[in-house]
């Protein structure tokens, strides 16, 4: 008896097309335990995972997505700048997302979305045979149709030159959500880790703003106790904390307990360490 596949449905596009507010976890760690810990514990949407600063290979972004998948929560997968297949493989593991660092203009963006939308949207590598194929069980026409309007993509704006043509990147069709990253940018300016730098504190805000003018989805980190203030600036994905941070509040308390000093703790733009 045929069986009619398709493609499992974004949780976080479902909850921003309903005009609500999707969270996200940022993923330090790679073992899959600890996917499976937060999807299942956590409560959030989506988790993001990372390829541009953590020594991850594909191995471990596909079995971090099998163990989110589990409980329904969507992987965003921060990709590694390089060819087309740097972009696309995760998506092909059933990602629900990917997330482009460094977008540095305009020219950047268009490519970009030419590479991981289908047709007639842009010319994305066709294959169909992976895990968000279902394996060559899912007929060309909707496998495309389906990926187009089920998978997202993330560019971020972590970098002032692409300031000059913010309003054109974030207008371009095909591009689903726009996402603002603080610590690069205030490093770009010139200010690390000032987070209320007059051009930080107004760019954040610009992203927000053009984001809604055009129907595109806007992204940023930030913590549950500024969740309300990024919302009422317009972002409606926002990434709430880390493994890592949670790890290390967790052993910090425990060295406090022993009588031992576990330093002073850090601030970071994943969150605070500090007890």
């Amino acid at each position: 008896m045929a069986t009619n596949f398709t493609m499992r449905p974004s949780r976080v596009l479902r909850k921003l097309r309903a005009g609500e507010t999707a969270i996200a976890l940022k993923l330090n760690l790679a073992d899959p335990r600890i996917t499976e810990m937060a999807a299942r514990i956590s409560g959030v949407d989506c988790l993001w995972t990372d390829m541009e600063h953590v020594p991850n290979d594909f191995s471990v972004i596909e079995k971090q997505i099998w163990a989110a998948k589990a409980y329904d929560v969507d992987v965003l997968v921060r990709v590694a700048r390089g060819s087309y297949s740097d972009l696309i493989r995760p998506l092909e593991m059933d990602a629900a997302g990917i997330m482009i660092p460094h977008v540095m203009n305009l020219a950047d963006a268009k490519q970009i979305i030419h590479q991981t939308k289908f047709y007639p949207i842009g010319r994305r590598p066709l294959d169909g045979g992976n895990a968000d194929g279902a394996f060559c069980n899912l007929e060309l026409d909707a496998y495309m149709a389906q990926a187009n309007d089920q998978r997202f993509n993330v560019l971020q704006i972590e970098d002032p030159e692409p300031l000059s043509e913010l309003e054109e990147i974030i207008a371009l069709p095909g591009l689903d959500m726009i996402f603002f990253g603080p610590g690069d940018f205030s490093q770009g300016i010139g200010a690390p880790g000032k987070w209320d730098h007059p051009m930080l504190v107004e760019t954040r805000k610009s992203v927000a703003r053009l984001a809604q003018k055009h129907g595109k989805f806007a992204g940023t980190v930030g913590s549950t106790s500024n969740l309300a203030d990024l919302t009422a600036m317009g972002y409606n994905f926002v990434s709430v904390g880390a493994d890592v941070v949670g790890m290390g509040q967790y052993l910090s308390g425990i060295a406090s307990s022993l009588n031992r000093s576990a330093g002073a703790g850090t601030d970071s733009v994943y969150g605070s360490t500090k007890n």
